[in-house]
């Protein structure tokens, strides 16, 4: 992971795949007039669907249904696992053993992965998905202790030519992150480790080294703004959790860490809170969402909830994100948590709720001036 957060090299940029078709042996490298007139995207969906394939299998209709709604330009999902009959296992990316993978294709050397691909093609290859170009980011294998990291990108096709930096994917083993360079920004969608509850389980020092090359990322990033989504496993202020005291004496099995900063719920520590923040000052960045929604909304402010059943029934956080550069905050026209209440309307089966993100087309040029002219 740490050479992800490297500069990408000018040079690679010849290895980079764009939305339209690959250019056979003999063909014109020129940009054509239709993919010029080609916008980026506006409209944005995250979502982690804790396991897309029983989404597909037994959620699939209402998903559709909003995405026809909604009408996204781009999709990033995470949590990408597999399930077979009641074992949980993690569908790695194709390539023999010791060799490198292809972590745009999905493995399928067993019956069960192959069944498993096809019922997840299927889904994809129908309305309205068919009319996005999806990628993945997919682990390196199936055996780790932590289940799933896999990431999916979709993007529909009127949008930009846009590039996925696969230098950077490479080094990424748990599929964690996916990174592309459109026109006019950078898109990156993640899905952060949880912290975990014990510091001897070395989920600490995880984390804290995840938040160190984000952290460093955004800071390296120049050039274009950055537009950050995904699961991201924190919630930052009081403000985005349903009941603060709880979260805060969260324990499990009554262990309680040394470090103060390090005490409750993993997503709402102290710790983890504090560098979430600095990662916003540093890097210059906005919470979308709490840009436009300053209030405390307990309806639809949230986008994870526990377990209905149990002491986590009504107990929401709000970990999924949409964080921008500050220079495209003038262009949210809305951001908002898909689902809603404690039965988890809009959720369509997973632990999280779809959130979306929209923009206004950026300003040309003489646009840009004349306002600068304005603030003077």
């Amino acid at each position: 992971m740490k050479r992800f957060f490297k500069p990408i090299e000018k040079e690679c940029s010849a290895k980079k795949p764009a939305l339209s078709p690959s250019k056979k042996d003999g063909e014109t490298t020129e940009t054509s007039s239709e993919e010029n007139s080609k916008k980026d995207p506006l409209k944005f969906v995250t979502w982690n669907a804790n396991s897309l394939l029983l989404r597909v299998k037994n959620n699939w209709p209402e998903f559709s249904n909003f995405i026809t709604t909604f009408d996204p330009d781009v999709i990033a999902l995470q949590f990408i696992v597999c399930s077979v009959i009641a074992w949980e296992v993690r569908m790695p990316a194709a390539g023999s053993k010791d060799a490198p993978k292809n972590h745009q294709e999905l493995k399928d050397d067993t019956k069960a992965s192959r069944e498993e691909k096809l019922i997840l093609m299927r889904a994809l290859s129908s309305p309205p998905f068919k009319n996005y170009q999806i990628w993945w980011s997919l682990a390196d294998s199936k055996g780790s202790s932590d289940l799933v990291k896999y990431l999916a990108f979709s993007c529909i096709s009127e949008c930009s030519v846009f590039h996925f930096l696969l230098s950077a994917l490479k080094y990424e083993p748990d599929g964690r992150v996916i990174l592309a360079e459109f026109e006019t920004f950078y898109l990156l969608n993640t899905y952060a480790p949880n912290n975990g509850w014990k510091e001897e389980e070395n989920s600490f020092q995880r984390r804290r080294k995840w938040d160190k090359r984000i952290q460093e990322f955004v800071l390296q990033c120049s050039g274009k703004p950055l537009i950050w989504c995904g699961d991201l496993n924190v919630s930052h202020e009081e403000i985005d959790v349903s009941h603060p005291e709880f979260f805060a004496a969260a324990k499990l099995n009554g262990y309680v860490p040394p470090n103060k900063e390090d005490w409750g719920q993993p997503g709402f520590t102290i710790a983890e809170r504090k560098r979430f923040g600095a990662i916003l000052k540093e890097g210059r960045l906005i919470d979308a969402y709490r840009f436009l929604h300053k209030e405390k909304d307990m309806d639809c402010g949230f986008s994870w909830s526990g377990n209905p059943i149990g002491k986590y029934r009504g107990k929401r956080m709000r970990i999924d994100y949409f964080i921008v550069s500050e220079e495209l905050k003038d262009r949210i026209i809305a951001c908002e948590m898909q689902g809603h209440g404690i039965e988890l309307e809009g959720f369509y089966g997973s632990d999280h709720c779809p959130v979306s993100l929209e923009l206004s087309e950026a300003s040309s040029d003489s646009e840009k001036k004349e306002k600068k002219n304005l603030d003077v």
